[in-house]
């Protein structure tokens, strides 16, 4: 198989990341807090020939020998964290964070346990608990957390709901009994270091490590007089920030440039048919 064929494929496989990518962004169009995603590509390592011995060795400024790339690679799959557009629903339930980087806390399994996650996606709903009590969940029935990491149960007979500027929720009947909570909210100072778990959830990697940064740093808990920084609205919810406009033009380029890769390979095999036909 010619150099020429290897670099193709080698690239076209690369390529078929990135359509994945923008087709995974153009289905979450209408997904609310979805953060869309870019690809950022680099050249494969070259392949070093020696083409001279040492005792032929010519004065040169570059390294010695011809060095040939295989390609392109996908080196860092983005997330594009940028604010979403608001949009007012009207419903009582429904929360936009308006600060770039803030999540909700959710319970949410992964694998066979419970753990913390994180979600931009501010539409909650009321489930049942018992014949008193019900539980602020999100649209998949995970519990929402209140800033102590504990699920927000609540009396059933209170309906109506009230937002504090620190993003305290408060649940309320006309006789005037309410309960209120510290809705919880943390400051994710990288999002690239967490990973999807599908249903628009990020969490941390069950072996998070690195040198220069813990977990806590990652993950600062909105707590205290920190809460002050919180941005929310209430009747409201963050639309995803993917420009389909951006994203189909994304599409046509790709697959402009899949289809160079494979008119290589086929101009590479009819080369190769004309050599082996000189007798």
């Amino acid at each position: 198989m010619s150099r020429i064929t290897y670099t193709a494929l080698n690239t076209m496989s690369q390529l078929q990341k990135q359509l994945d990518i923008i087709s995974n962004n153009v289905a979450n169009v209408d997904t609310t807090g979805y953060k869309k995603q870019r690809a950022s590509f680099q050249e494969l390592l070259i392949q070093q020939h020696n083409n001279h011995s040492v005792s032929d060795r010519s004065p040169r400024l570059t390294p010695e020998g011809v060095r040939i790339g295989t390609g392109g690679k996908v080196s860092q799959i983005q997330t594009i964290a940028t604010q979403g557009s608001l949009k007012d629903t009207g419903r009582s339930l429904d929360f936009a964070l308006t600060v770039p980087n803030q999540y909700f806390k959710v319970l949410a399994p992964n694998g066979n346990e419970l753990n913390i996650h994180y979600t931009r996606d501010g539409a909650f709903y009321l489930s049942p608990i018992n014949d008193s009590e019900v539980a602020l969940v999100t649209s998949e029935g995970h519990y929402v957390l209140d800033q102590d990491n504990n699920p927000i149960i609540f009396n059933g007979d209170l309906k109506k709901v009230a937002l504090g500027d620190d993003g305290m929720v408060t649940f309320s009947n006309e006789t005037g009994d309410s309960e209120s909570f510290a809705l919880g909210i943390v400051q994710i100072h990288n999002p690239q270091a967490l990973v999807k778990t599908g249903n628009n959830l990020l969490t941390i990697p069950d072996h998070f490590q690195n040198d220069d940064i813990t977990a806590d740093d990652l993950i600062v808990p909105l707590v205290g007089a920190a809460r002050d920084q919180i941005g929310l609205q209430h009747q409201a919810l963050e639309q995803s920030n993917v420009d389909l406009i951006e994203e189909m033009t994304n599409l046509i380029q790709t697959q402009r440039a899949y289809q160079l890769q494979a008119r290589a390979i086929t101009l590479a095999d009819q080369m190769s048919g004309l050599v082996n036909g000189i007798r």
